[in-house]
């Protein structure tokens, strides 16, 4: 069975470093190309991660996006934005700034680093021309909920009026600590949303994983509404496994993303599902359509 914690951790590791692996000769052949794909509404801006594709390089992934009419790739770091830039394609969440999930904000001694690497990755954004640069509550390692908020609040509080000045949202991602994640802090939204009025600045706000989310907490459509507020970002995927978004799972993704943009929200919603289907562009292909109301 796939270890999907250490499967993501690893992805993001090497896209970090610099170091995944872009693809090999003939990797398009599972990726097959569907000629009656319908034309994108508008109403929601679509993204996809980029660790659920590794085996396609950028550039491949970048045509296949620009193909179904994507607008960017989350989970982008600036060595890949030139490609990126080359086809037209945003970097919908930039990373390259955060240590790992696991060791976060939330942790004093990981203050003079992350400190150190936001205040060196928020203007690279920003010249770039992107909004979103992600980060990670870290996990409790006994820490009660009440700390972890303190701590994080204290460390990007002094990250976020250079956030403000460039424009740039600095995102926390919301990861259920039940299945893939153990022991991760940001597990609930209740928890997130705290921490978003603590540091009271429209510069700081969360990642609503919606796959994550309803493995923690469900009631996902009335979260969704009742703190819109307080999330810049969403990503999908399929409960349980974390594969298509199709009928063989449990969430009714047409009714949440009618539900978000019912809310005005005018950000990305990224697939982050981990294709199982042998035709793994056919599989992006119907989430997008899917999500597309």
């Amino acid at each position: 069975m796939i270890n999907l914690n250490r499967n993501r951790r690893q992805a993001l590791k090497n896209i970090l470093t610099g170091t995944a692996l872009m693809g090999t000769a003939g990797s398009l052949s599972s990726f097959k190309m569907n000629n009656n794909f319908q034309a994108l509404k508008g109403n929601i801006n679509h993204s996809v991660c980029r660790w659920c594709f590794n085996s396609l390089s950028i550039d491949e992934l970048c045509k296949l996006a620009k193909e179904i009419g994507l607008q960017g790739i989350d989970l982008v770091g600036p060595k890949d934005w030139p490609i990126l830039q080359k086809h037209g394609l945003q970097s919908t969440m930039c990373n390259g700034a955060e240590i790992n999930l696991v060791d976060g904000w939330n942790n004093k001694m990981n203050h003079a680093v992350l400190i150190k690497n936001y205040r060196e990755m928020i203007p690279k954004v920003a010249k770039a021309g992107y909004k979103n640069l992600i980060c990670f509550s870290g996990n409790r390692n006994g820490l009660d909920d009440e700390t972890g908020l303190n701590n994080c609040a204290e460390g990007l509080m002094q990250i976020i009026s250079l956030a403000e000045e460039h424009h740039v949202t600095l995102v926390m991602e919301l990861l259920n600590s039940k299945i893939d994640h153990k022991d991760y802090q940001c597990d609930k939204t209740s928890w997130g949303v705290k921490l978003a009025k603590m540091i009271d600045s429209d510069n700081f706000k969360l990642l609503y994983d919606i796959y994550h989310m309803q493995i923690d907490e469900g009631d996902v459509i009335r979260t969704i509404k009742e703190n819109h507020h307080y999330i810049a970002h969403y990503h999908t995927a399929g409960v349980p496994g974390r594969n298509e978004i199709d009928d063989t799972q449990e969430l009714n993704y047409p009714a949440i993303m009618k539900a978000i943009q019912s809310t005005g929200f005018k950000g990305y919603v990224a697939q982050e599902f981990i294709p199982l289907h042998a035709d793994k562009a056919g599989s992006l292909r119907a989430a997008v359509q899917i999500c597309d109301v």
